[in-house]
């Protein structure tokens, strides 16, 4: 069973030293929420379920992108925008939401079955699906009030996913719980998103000089499916900050 390494935060120290338990605590408080120790953990999960999240995921991504691509050729370039963002929420929900269920099931022991994975992220479809429209449309409006508040909504929000999938809460009560969970945690959270989607973009900006507009049909496939499928490390790396975030301050502050 692969299991995230998570640390015991539980301090034992002599009881005449309460300072010395409380200045242990905070130190590994702070150990835990090293961007590039988060980074390592991720990565050791992702390549050790690299599998089973690719049997999970990878057919719906491949999917995704060909339903995209369909959309694409049989508009006009001057049509409605957002009707990507619309083919988008069709399909994302399902497969970020197995993955968000498999990587809890994962972390706690278990191995769940991808047709019950994909069973419970389909009932969670349409709250979700709310949730990813109201997200990206808050990040886009922000992108365009000078691009900075459109970086501090994406990270403000990172964790309305997780809050709606593993917690049962609504749209926008998880998006306000998001706003919460993040106070304090902005750089921390923009680091390892920008360690994980900064190669992402370098790597479509290169494939995009190498195979350059109109592509092949079948390039153009491959190239969307690899880049959305690599773009799923991002919600493995979300889910370890998620976890560390909302459950070591519990642990930590519990008195000892």
């Amino acid at each position: 069973m692969i299991q995230y390494p998570l640390p015991n935060v539980y301090v034992c120290a002599p009881k005449r030293s309460h300072r010395l338990k409380w200045a242990t605590a905070s130190h590994l408080r702070y150990r835990l929420m090293n961007p590039f120790d988060v980074l390592r953990d991720s990565l050791y999960f992702f390549k050790r379920n690299l599998k089973q999240i690719v049997q999970l995921c990878l057919p719906l991504v491949i999917f995704e992108a060909l339903l995209q691509q369909v959309v694409d050729r049989s508009t006009e370039p001057d049509s409605f925008p957002g009707i990507s963002v619309i083919v988008g929420l069709l399909v994302y929900p399902l497969y970020t939401a197995a993955l968000i269920l498999f990587l809890d099931a994962r972390s706690r022991g278990e191995s769940p079955r991808n047709r019950d994975l994909l069973a419970m992220s389909a009932s969670l479809w349409p709250r979700f699906a709310l949730l990813t429209a109201l997200n990206t449309l808050l990040i886009l409006l922000g992108l365009s009030l000078y691009f900075l508040p459109g970086i501090w909504l994406m990270v403000a929000l990172a964790f309305g996913e997780y809050l709606l999938v593993l917690r049962g809460m609504a749209p926008l009560a998880a998006m306000k719980a998001s706003l919460r969970l993040t106070r304090g945690h902005f750089l921390r959270i923009l680091v390892c998103i920008l360690c994980v989607m900064g190669p992402l973009w370098v790597l479509k900006g290169v494939t995009l000089q190498v195979y350059p507009e109109p592509q092949n049909p079948v390039i153009s496939l491959l190239i969307d499916s690899a880049h959305s499928f690599l773009q799923l490390f991002t919600s493995v790396v979300l889910f370890r900050l998620f976890m560390l975030i909302s459950d070591v301050p519990e642990k930590v502050d519990r008195p000892l």
